[in-house]
């Protein structure tokens, strides 16, 4: 699963980009609003990518050595 994807970001999103799209994603899919048999699905995702994305430390162990969201010159 791509996080990013799940999330409609960037790589080179922000934390207020991935904030904000975590919460347009979550009204969107949260089963309270949402009565498709894959709401609950989608939301677990949807809390799994932000709670990943969120954290620095994990999303840095998550983008791997290849991180191109900063140049390091």
């Amino acid at each position: 699963m791509d996080y990013y994807q799940t999330l409609g970001i960037s790589k080179a999103a922000s934390d207020v980009e991935i904030k904000n799209a975590y919460r347009k994603k979550a009204l969107e899919w949260h089963p309270d609003r949402n009565k498709s048999p894959e709401a609950t699905a989608k939301f677990k995702e949807i809390n799994e990518a932000y709670e990943i994305l969120s954290n620095p430390q994990k999303k840095q162990s998550y983008d791997g050595p290849f991180n191109y969201s900063y140049q390091s010159y």
